[in-house]
């Protein structure tokens, strides 16, 4: 290869810079929480020398997961970055969580990268929401891999899982998704169990024995060949299918030996094109060990198979008022067209931004322009904020662990990291400030999990907004909403877990502590019946009296009518400057409730009679008397309690539609309709109380083991069944009382 990396050594230690985009590979490592994404980074790092020329990180961490909360919780919670070099290339290995409520930390690695690592546990299998990533990287052509981890497990079982990922990936191509290699036990140990001690090559027939610590390559024993055999010729067949030579599978069936050379060449386009997809092996280094099982062959097949960021397709790029730009090409001497991946506060530096150079070379103390539009929701909507400055460029830096080791420049292609861009978020693209570009907004999941916060303390009050907003803009995940109806400040998340992240950075990060608080839904109450009422305020204590009654009827609307006023007094019993008074009056106590202090709602009142006096009539006191006429109708009268409903759409894989439209009806919902998705999914389309759907999030994700997503948006409201509101006005009685 041409192109190759040099090193730059900084207070923690070297860090691989490449000078071209051919030299560079982003790979992102996809996987379930416990496949051993992280661990398997670690190896690669070791395996890499990067560890060494890093400097060890600290006892009880590893490269990935170096910040507290991941040490806490013992998973992976944010993106994170582990450049390395081998033979010449520089690595991006970009890890992510494999727990769902970290879905947006997944969807940035998977903007940043140019191919995917699956990473399968042997002993665990493959879930559902793993499916919908490969699906997902499908749709897009993103070359995959898969990596089979965990093979030291007692019920661990290769072969048996490198099935499971051909029925589960392959689709209509099982013959897509082989082994490149078959492990090679060694011996039993007390419990029975044999330790995995190597790999057999299937194209080269050589083993790649791990049993010392170290990589070593020798020729196969006699008895190894006829276990491959069939393995072999299954791949052999697998890729010359893929090969873009369409003469080479008449010459093998015609009997012709095809070189080994020209298979893995040929290997190596298929995956790069992403038509083929290599089943691999990996386990961690033995204790005392520097080379893990399988890592050699793994970065192998990343740095020769995988592409370079020349070989994929740039997001579209538009200037900042929309018009289309021509389409942007990987190259360092272009325009620069950055994005930010990932935004994260540093308690020494501040903000750090994690960049991908699409085009163009990024480098320090170089005035950048900023523009976002922020990212969008599966419906389209922006989930930032607008926003169009110049900024400049602090120090780039390559991240390590906790580390962060300073670099000169970042080419297109490659991923660095960006101090004090105060004013950029995720999803933002920085561009020169002569030629300002915007790049294609990625979609983000919605956050649909409300958590209702309030400040632990009136010390937290007033830093309590401050916080919130740089979390939210860190986080595209999580969405800040101040109720207007329930008075509620509610963060929306993705799930308990991403929760309890928030929150604990809200008060590590932000010295912002808070209490999670029983959500409310923006309930109403209306009239069910026509009602008449007199409203009497007369006070004689001395001085200045207080004289107004009024009468008034009221009656139902249609739902989305609010609250209509009108005057038909005759012969001046109201005096026409006071009526306006009777109208605030009623208007307030409307917003005020009438039976559960929630607000009345599509109801007409009509002022129909009164009295007042020649002194002590006023403005307060006609409003006084306004409110009091209508909570005396109310007192009289039926009146319904009023929920907000939602409009629930439902994808989830066919097994557990059933289950789905069972949960959906035990929910006070009503099924209004499904729909065929090719692939076999479904849509379904429900209407819910949104009371009965707060946690819906978190437990559609059970049910559907992983494979069910959702949208929910406002339809409208509608009375609540008499045992449940029931229930809520025994709940206002005894909060007043």
């Amino acid at each position: 290869m041409g192109d190759r990396t040099s090193t730059h050594t900084g207070a923690a230690g070297r860090a691989p810079v490449a000078d071209r985009p051919g030299s560079i590979r982003n790979v992102v490592l996809v996987g379930h929480s416990g496949a051993g994404k992280t661990t398997l980074v670690e190896a690669l790092a070791r395996t890499s020398g990067a560890l060494v020329r890093a400097g060890r990180v600290e006892d009880g961490t590893t490269v990935s997961d170096h910040d507290d909360i991941e040490h806490r919780q013992q998973r992976s919670v944010q993106l994170s970055l582990v450049p390395l070099e081998w033979d010449g290339v520089k690595v991006n290995l970009l890890d992510t969580p494999g727990y769902a409520d970290f879905t947006g930390e997944l969807r940035a690695g998977l903007r940043a990268a140019d191919a995917a690592l699956f990473v399968v546990s042997a002993a665990d299998g493959v879930d559902g929401s793993t499916r919908l990533v490969w699906e997902e990287c499908a749709a897009v052509g993103m070359p995959r891999a898969i990596v089979v981890t965990r093979l030291e497990a007692a019920r661990a079982d290769f072969a048996e899982m490198t099935d499971i990922c051909r029925r589960v990936f392959g689709g209509d191509d099982p013959d897509a998704v082989l082994p490149l290699y078959l492990p090679m036990f060694g011996e039993p140990g007390p419990d029975g169990h044999a330790p995995v001690a190597g790999l057999i090559g299937l194209l080269s027939q050589r083993i790649c024995d791990y049993s010392t610590g170290e990589r070593a390559e020798r020729a196969p024993d006699p008895e190894h060949l006829p276990l491959i055999a069939d393995a072999r010729a299954r791949l052999i067949e697998g890729i010359i299918a893929e090969s873009e030579d369409e003469t080479l599978m008449d010459r093998y069936l015609g009997g012709a030996d095809v070189e080994v050379e020209t298979l893995v060449r040929d290997l190596e386009k298929a995956v790069a094109r992403g038509v083929f997809h290599p089943v691999l092996a990996a386990a961690p280094a033995a204790e005392g060990a520097r080379q893990g099982l399988g890592t050699v062959e793994l970065l192998e097949l990343v740095t020769r198979g995988f592409p370079t960021p020349q070989e994929r397709e740039i997001p579209p790029v538009t200037t900042p008022d929309g018009r289309p730009r021509p389409p942007l090409e990987c190259d360092p001497d272009g325009p620069l067209a950055a994005e930010v991946i990932r935004t994260s506060s540093d308690p020494y530096v501040g903000r750090m931004s994690l960049v991908r150079v699409f085009s163009g070379t990024l480098r320090p103390d170089v005035p950048v322009h900023v523009c976002g539009h922020g990212l969008t929701d599966h419906d389209g909507a922006p989930t930032g904020r607008p926003h169009d400055v110049d900024e400049r460029v602090g120090a780039l830096t390559s991240p390590f662990g906790g580390q962060q080791r300073h670099v000169p420049l970042a080419v297109a292609g490659d991923l660095a990291c960006v101090a004090k861009l105060t004013r950029a978020e995720t999803g933002d693209t920085l561009s020169d400030k002569g030629d300002p570009l915007m790049m294609e907004p990625w979609v983000m999941p919605d956050p649909l999990l409300p958590v209702a916060v309030q400040a632990h303390a009136r010390s937290d009050e007033d830093r309590l907004s401050q916080g919130l907003a740089r979390l939210t803009a860190e986080d595209p995940t999580l969405r800040l909403e101040q109720n207007p109806d329930t008075r509620q400040l509610v963060l929306w998340c993705m799930g308990e877990a991403h929760r309890d992240v928030a929150l604990e950075r809200l008060r590590t990060r932000y010295g912002v502590r808070v209490d999670a608080v029983p959500h409310r839904v923006a309930l109403r109450e209306t009239f069910a019946e026509r009602a008449s009422a007199r409203g009497r305020h007369v006070k004689q204590s001395g001085g200045h009296g207080q004289y107004a009654v009024c009468e008034i009827t009221v009656e139902p609307l249609p739902a989305g009518s609010g609250v209509e006023f009108a005057d038909e007094v005759v012969g001046g019993a109201v005096p026409r400057q006071f009526i306006p008074s009777v109208e605030k009056g009623v208007r307030a106590q409307a917003a005020r409730g009438v039976a559960t202090g929630h607000p009345l709602v599509d109801v007409r009142v009509t002022l129909v009679d009164g009295k007042a006096h020649s002194v002590d009539s006023s403005d307060a006191a006609f409003q006084t008397a306004g409110a009091l006429a209508l909570r005396e109708a109310a007192a009289g009268a039926r009146i319904h309690l009023l929920e907000p409903v939602d409009e629930v759409r439902v994808t989830v894989a066919d097994e557990y539609v059933g289950a789905v439209m069972s949960d959906l009806s035990g929910r006070r919902g009503r099924v209004v309709g499904t729909e065929q998705i090719p692939g076999g999914s479904t849509l379904v389309r429900a209407e819910a109380p949104q009371s009965e759907i707060g946690r819906y999030a978190v437990d559609l994700r059970s049910l559907s083991h992983g494979t069910g997503r959702f949208s929910r948006s406002y339809l409208r409201h509608e009375p609540v069944p008499r045992q449940v509101a029931e229930r809520i006005r025994g709940q206002a009685e005894s909060r007043v009382a």
